[in-house]
């Protein structure tokens, strides 16, 4: 449901700036000759010449629409152009939209916070801009305005028809002007400018809605297209809203709308303002109520959110009609299709942009043949996502018959049919920037982390001369990476490292950092590592079959071994000298000090990286942390037995007599 949120008693400007039909002009900078030319751009399914995806301005002037198919288009405009959308995985590839769209966004984000809402919309917040520029150059002191700024829409400005920017050149440079006018009118300044920064760098043009809040600034950017911009006033709020359809506002086109519609005949947004605040909250609840309430006054307190990136990832397809997916074969192999590119965009994300996902959802449209509860939605599930695109199909797999057996019902079996699929999606929300000089220990196990190195160490890799591994063990790679950990930077360097190389790596680590002396620093322990690698003193084969003689190396082994070289305690690399003495210790007090050493540390154990382990190495940890049971020694004479043993009889006579 809709929140409430109060809009601040400063002025703030705010701009919606939405590109013009974004991938048609992205496709004509692509191919130049398309310029100017009716343009469209279609799906990769030729049935009936592919649905149009979008249409540029020039098609539009001739009757051609988005609900068209290629064919019809044809009909209608014989000279389009229709540019086939790229294709990867079967489905619609979007990837040159959204990097284009990031360089939109690099430009707009120059003069105030931004937030990019989709591939072609991004809102900015210039209150502050605005601002300082009307200190430092009072409006009515300018002597030229840029003619970009003169075009701009001005709701509620009355225009004679014979010099319209002679009017709007006034109205921006009134001396009377009231304060938030004063401040609109340096945000249009600014708009237009930053608009004329996008056509420059990019070839790319864009309208602009401008106003004190994201709701109005929202409705204002598509009044008027393309490559012009619309200033909403104080004075303009009332005869923007009045006459616009209810379900036209953001939040409004679902449930909430038809019941406005329905139960209190609220058709346009104007018939709303009959209706007092307390009214709609004892309706629709106290917050929903207020909402709409202030919705219908064009009031908004929704912040622009700091945020140049998108706030979610995701992969989807549709199967209408007689494509819907009918078996859960045919939904498997396209979850493997959607998965594996949300699993490759949330991959360059994270060594993009540094952040990580957590949540991963399906959702899916569907239908059941042989039931009249056909209109039932098919419910979305969501669970913790895991990185890699065999985790994430996995778990969507999961998702999407645990769905099924809710839609269907439990006395439905999903095997015998009845049910196709028209629409089917996964997604990856809830990312957050990635916690800064923190090493996971996933790094190490999964198949996506890489230890890389540069170019000019490529011939001295450690690598097996035959690979033996079994592949379910076995990650290969080649591309660079580098991992902080503990304020030092380590550098491991490896085409084919498998997790049994990294065991026996973590074993050798462990035993040169203990054979150092206490000054050296973590980069000379690796140095030296890395010399001994480089120098073939032990072959990866010696290293195997080392770790194949002492049994398999548990994950506990090489975290005891690393407190080894970092504990202040007792536990403390021993010098050479000291070493006789540690081994004629007796096993019980080597044991002891393992466990305070582990207790030492055990608070330092961040447990969302427990919870990234695979299973059986998560419950081995877990046991480590598990605080000890402290021993139930009985103390001597407090045993009830001890009252009723002979001796104790015998005492007690003797007191008594």
């Amino acid at each position: 449901m809709p929140v409430a949120r109060p809009e601040t008693s400063d002025s703030r400007i705010i701009a919606h700036v939405d590109m013009d039909c974004f991938y048609v002009q992205v496709e004509q900078r692509k191919q130049p000759h398309l310029k100017g030319q009716p343009t469209a751009v279609v799906q990769y399914n030729s049935w009936k010449g592919g649905g149009l995806i979008a249409v540029g301005y020039e098609a539009r002037k001739d009757g051609v629409k988005r609900s068209m198919r290629g064919d019809e288009a044809k009909k209608v405009c014989p000279q389009i152009h229709l540019v086939q959308v790229p294709v990867a995985r079967g489905k619609a590839d979007l990837t040159i939209y959204r990097n284009a769209g990031s360089e939109v966004v690099s430009i707009l984000a120059r003069k105030g916070r931004c937030e990019r809402a989709s591939i072609d919309e991004v809102y900015l917040d210039l209150t502050d801009a605005a601002e300082t520029m009307l200190k430092e150059t009072p409006l009515e002191t300018l002597e030229s305005i840029d003619e970009e700024v003169l075009k701009s829409h001005v709701l509620g400005l009355s225009l004679n028809g014979n010099d319209d920017r002679e009017t709007v050149r006034e109205w921006l440079t009134r001396r009377d002007a009231d304060h938030r006018d004063k401040l609109l009118a340096c945000g249009a300044i600014i708009v237009a400018e930053l608009r004329l920064q996008v056509l420059r760098e990019t070839e790319f043009t864009c309208s602009a809605g401008v106003a004190h809040n994201k709701m109005l600034a929202k409705l204002a950017s598509g009044m008027n297209k393309p490559a012009q911009q619309t200033i909403v006033t104080l004075a303009s709020v009332k005869g923007l809203l009045e006459p616009l359809p209810i379900k036209k506002m953001k939040q409004l086109g679902g449930k909430l709308g038809s019941s406005l519609q329905t139960d209190l005949g609220v058709n346009t947004v104007g018939d709303l303002l009959q209706f007092s605040e307390q009214k709609l909250q004892d309706i629709y609840g106290a917050n929903t109520g207020t909402w709409l309430w202030n919705t219908a006054r064009g009031i908004s307190g929704d912040e622009v959110e700091g945020r140049l990136l998108p706030k979610s990832h995701g992969s989807g397809k549709t199967f209408p009609g007689v494509r819907a997916l009918k078996t859960l074969a045919a939904v498997e192999k396209w979850l493997k299709e959607l998965c594996e590119e949300l699993s490759e965009r949330l991959q360059l994300d994270l060594e993009t942009n540094k952040r990580v996902a957590h949540t991963l959802t399906l959702h899916a449209n569907a239908y059941k043949s042989t039931d009249t509860d056909s209109l039932k939605k098919f419910p979305s599930k969501s669970c913790p996502l895991r990185y890699g695109a065999g985790k994430v199909l996995e778990d969507s797999v999961n998702l999407f018959q645990a769905a099924l057996r809710e839609f269907l019902g439990s006395y439905t079996n999903p095997v015998d049919g009845g049910w196709g699929v028209t629409n089917l999606s996964v997604s990856a929300s809830k990312i957050v920037a990635a916690p800064s000089g923190t090493c996971s220990i996933t790094r190490y196990f999964h198949g996506q982390d890489r230890f890389h190195a540069s170019s000019e160490q490529s011939d001295k890799k450690f690598a097996p001369e035959s690979d033996n591994l079994s592949p379910s063990r076995t990650e290969s790679h080649s591309a660079s990476h580098q991992t902080e950990c503990e304020g030092g930077q380590t550098q491991i360097t490896s085409d084919t490292f498998s997790l049994d190389q990294y065991e026996t790596a973590c074993k050798d680590e462990a035993i040169e950092s203990c054979s150092t002396s206490k000054q050296h620093e973590p980069q000379l322990r690796l140095s030296e590592k890395e010399r001994n690698i480089n120098d073939g003193k032990r072959s990866y084969e010696q290293k195997r079959k080392a770790t194949q003689e002492k049994g398999t190396s548990s994950i506990l082994r090489f975290l005891q071994t690393n407190s080894c070289s970092s504990s202040n305690q007792e536990t403390k690399c021993l010098p050479s000298e000291g070493v006789q003495e540690a081994l004629d210790m007796g096993s019980e007090s080597q044991n002891k000090r393992r466990t305070d050493s582990w207790r030492y540390n055990a608070g330092e154990i961040d447990q969302s990286v427990v919870n990234e382990l695979p299973a059986e190495i998560q419950e081995e940890v877990r046991t480590w942390l598990r605080p000890q049971k402290q021993a139930n020694t009985v103390k001597r004479g407090s045993s009830i037995a001890h009252y009723f043993s002979p001796n104790k009889n015998k005492q007690t006579n003797l007191r008594k007599s």
